[in-house]
């Protein structure tokens, strides 16, 4: 007999709700409401503070967009009567900093998962407000949206574990999405805090110079099968089955490089522009100009690796 998927309650502005499997705060309300009695939340609400686990809480940045979902999330870790770790304070927003001054516990530790302008400025405010030391990589100096002005105090290796109050937070380089992007293991619960690695509800843009479609791939494959519980990304809700997600997400990269190899074939020779409709004519036209970005990233990989040549601006099927 097959089984049925299960619903779980859920609450919100809108009232209670019922959730399915698939839908985006699934594992994240299953998960903080064990019992399903309704209690866990079905949206994020800006500077609204949310308890994860015992060891992390969770703030999200009234950035909300196309390119950040409901908001940038900051992490805290640590007890609320001691000292305390922010991942990815955020973007420059009063109202975000404030919240995350007001939230109990002492901020003696500040760790980036890349540059972009809406997860690392807050950091030197946040900084300069509590003293606490910055961990994270420098902005490249290719490409555009970095924040230049980030300036760590420890850079991160692939690796390094940081001892934090009863838990540790281990580095993960993975660069793809941007060179300089770093995710972070708790170890005690099996969050790996992703950044933008991985995204709930949608893909990640590739963007060249500074981002690699073939260091993307590579840095997914690199973090599965680790024993995650679930990812703690930088835009929207906790994602459970890590594994799964990866593999959903490699396939759907590797489906959109063969989508671009035919294209191109079928062309004999073809501009990024004349290829952006043809590869990504299951995407609305308003969102092509980013489309375009990951588009030129797999074209990349695929010269790298001899499949494709390019001669300004034409691209031909080898």
């Amino acid at each position: 007999m097959r089984k049925t998927a299960q619903k779980i309650p859920a609450t919100g502005r809108e009232g209670p709700k019922l959730l399915m499997p698939g839908q985006g705060p699934y594992a994240e309300v299953n998960l903080l409401d064990p019992d399903r009695k309704g209690t866990a939340s079905y949206e994020i609400i800006p500077d609204t503070l949310t308890r994860l686990t015992g060891n992390v809480r969770r703030l999200t940045a009234a950035n909300p967009g196309y390119m950040t979902g409901p908001g940038t999330n900051s992490y805290l870790i640590g007890p609320e009567d001691g000292d305390i770790a922010v991942i990815d304070p955020g973007p420059l927003l009063d109202d975000h900093i404030a919240a995350l001054l007001a939230v109990p516990g002492r901020i003696r530790w500040i760790f980036t998962t890349h540059t972009h302008p809406d997860h690392s400025p807050a950091a030197a405010v946040l900084q300069a407000r509590t003293g606490a030391t910055v961990h994270g990589m420098p902005a490249p100096t290719v490409g555009l949206h970095q924040d230049q002005s980030f300036m760590p105090d420890v850079v991160p290796a692939n690796g390094d574990r940081f001892a934090l109050p009863g838990c540790t937070l281990r580095a993960v380089h993975t660069p793809g999405h941007a060179s300089n992007h770093l995710c972070y293991l708790l170890e005690e619960d099996g969050l790996l805090f992703t950044g933008d690695h991985v995204m709930q509800g949608s893909t990640v843009v590739i963007n060249p110079p500074d981002g690699s479609m073939a260091r993307y791939i590579e840095s997914l494959r690199a973090i599965r099968g680790q024993g995650i519980r679930y990812f703690a990304p930088g835009h929207g809700f906790l994602i459970g089955a890590p594994d799964d997600m990866i593999d959903l997400l490699v396939r759907h990269r590797e489906l959109r490089e063969y989508k671009t190899l035919l294209a191109v074939r079928e062309a004999g020779t073809a501009t990024l522009e004349a290829l952006t409709p043809v590869v990504y004519d299951d995407v609305p036209e308003f969102k092509h100009p980013w489309a375009a970005r990951s588009l030129l990233a797999h074209l990349e990989k695929l010269r790298e690796e001899r499949a494709l040549a390019e001669k300004d601006g034409e691209w031909t099927a080898l």
